[in-house]
């Protein structure tokens, strides 16, 4: 099993020194510092990981096997921030484990992993203590010896400086360490890692590492650019987050479902720009995909619902709670969940998850653009949100004249679905239009709420009858069941109640567009 752990440090170029932390500042003097504990010198032998093309460095990922020191083994560093990232550890052993390659996968994906440069370390290592013995921040003098395996030349050495936080300090603290390096004239480093630096110094002259796939990094002018830039943004999301998924983080999962809803809904809204007869089978493949995603996540909203209204109930009167709901809610949701994350599991290791993958890759590389893409993004941009506003606008009016019952049900959750794509399609156009976009992006969101408060209302009747009937069969007592049921029922009722005159607002905002 892997460990987990957030790594923040700087580094900074230091004077050779033969490995005995002779080029190393004196750091007494640093604030909060009461003693510097001298570790040592640790030899660490560490060989990186990449395919040929050095997919993992151009994202800023890392993948060494190391030995020496007290942390051997198999190490993933995948990027956070700037000077931060999370270093997930895997005990030493001949083989990339599985657990690691995983979460890999969404760079790596058919490619293979080669071992792409060794580098050999001494590391002097001093401990940053304060007056209670505590440990602040680590202090390495690295003297590095960098070997190229595959697709480079020659070797490089070079000396640096390493300040690593310890865990759950205060990151402001590396700022006192860094006043005192740079007041004794040490400089940061220039490279991300030493990896980054051992490939930057070791690469033929005829290449410096890929560019991600269907990147562009110039200021969007036409139409088309700003299209394809909010694409792109969803695609990286999508493969950003399947580290995340795989490791179950908190809000993960709802978060590249939106990415992917975004990413399909883009290429519905702006058909013309994108040929929609090259884009529609993409974006059924996105549909399966947020459909996957959406199973644990539409389980894990209602049994929250469900449970916030029981623990309502309970403190209101608490004789109104019969029978064993709290455990019957629990052990529906914790059973929906296990079932779930084991698909999606399997989803992202799939062949047809990793082909949409490079299927996002082409068709960013290599969009299939209309006409239209290539005129000026502001007529463009806001007839295409206009045509989705219009759509919304009908499935409204359609549902404030359709009796209250299942109708209206289906309408409204049918309005709040072309919500969510209008709003998306006026997020592509923001950086357009400007206010308008932003002010249609505000009320679309506003009223994606309060749809969606009703079809959670919705669903939680569905799912409170069907937990009824398993509780009925178990001999238990539903009256708390049904109790709820009606509380969701006067909910929805409750907004629709208020749609008109929210839609009457929703409206106004419209029509500045």
């Amino acid at each position: 099993m892997a460990d987990i752990k957030r790594e923040i440090e700087r580094k900074y170029e230091a004077p050779d020194a033969d490995g005995d932390g002779g080029g190393l500042p004196d750091l007494t003097g640093v604030a909060g510092v009461a003693t510097v504990a001298d570790r040592g010198v640790a030899h660490l032998d560490a060989t990186y990981y990449d395919t040929a093309d050095e997919r993992l460095a151009a994202h800023g990922i890392t993948l060494r096997r190391r030995t020496g020191g007290s942390d051997a083994g198999w190490h993933l560093k995948l990027p956070v921030a700037p000077g931060e990232r999370e270093e997930i550890h895997a005990p030493l052993s001949d083989t990339l484990p599985d657990e690691l390659a995983g979460l890999v996968r969404s760079r790596v994906r058919a490619a293979e992993l080669l071992p792409v440069v060794r580098l050999r370390s001494d590391r002097a290592v001093r401990d940053l203590l304060d007056a209670r013995g505590r440990l602040l921040a680590e202090v390495g003098l690295d003297s590095v010896h960098a070997e190229r395996l595959s697709g480079g030349v020659g070797d490089v050495h070079w000396t640096e400086i390493e300040v690593e936080l310890a865990d759950g300090g205060d990151p402001a603290f590396l700022d006192k360490v860094d006043k005192r390096l740079r007041k004794a004239g040490v400089r940061p480093s220039a490279a991300a890692s030493k990896l980054a630096r051992a490939l930057a110094e070791t690469a033929p002259e005829r290449t410096r590492g890929p560019a991600p796939a269907g990147r562009n990094d110039r200021k969007p002018v036409s139409a088309g650019d700003h299209v394809l830039a909010y694409a792109r943004r969803q695609r990286d999301a999508i493969v950003d987050l399947d580290p995340a998924v795989r490791r179950d983080a908190a809000d993960s999962v709802h978060s590249m479902r939106v990415a992917t809803r975004r990413l399909r809904s883009t290429l519905k809204s702006f058909g013309a720009v994108l040929d929609r007869s090259v884009t529609d089978p993409i974006g059924d493949e996105l549909k399966w995909l947020a459909g996957v995603l959406g199973e644990d996540r539409d389980r894990e909203v209602l049994a929250a619902r469900l449970t916030a209204a029981l623990d309502e109930v309970g403190e209101t009167d608490p004789d109104l709670v019969h029978g064993p709901v709290a455990e019957r809610f629990g052990s529906w949701s914790g059973a929906g969940h296990s079932g779930a994350r084991g698909r999606i599991l399997g989803v992202l290791d799939s062949r047809r998850y990793l082909t949409l993958l490079d299927t996002l890759d082409a068709l960013l590389t290599d969009p299939p653009l209309r006409k239209a893409a290539g005129k000026q993004p502001h007529k463009v941009l806001a007839k295409a949100v206009r045509k989705d506003f219009r759509k919304v606008s009908a499935l409204v009016a359609q549902a404030l004249q359709t009796d209250p019952g299942t109708d209206r049900d289906v309408a409204l959750h049918e309005a709040r679905k072309k919500t969510k794509r209008t709003r998306y399609a006026a997020e592509a156009a923001a950086a357009s239009l400007g206010k308008p976009a932003k002010s249609m992006v505000k009320s679309m969101k506003s009223l994606q709420t309060l749809l969606g408060e009703h079809q959670d209302a919705v669903m939680a009747r569905v799912a409170l009858r069907e937990l009824s009937a398993v509780a009925h069969a178990a001999g238990e007592d539903t009256f708390t069941h049904g109790l709820l049921h009606e509380r969701e029922q006067r909910r929805a009722a409750d907004v629709e109640a208020a749609l008109p005159a929210a839609w009457d607002g929703v409206k106004d905002a419209a029509t500045g567009l």
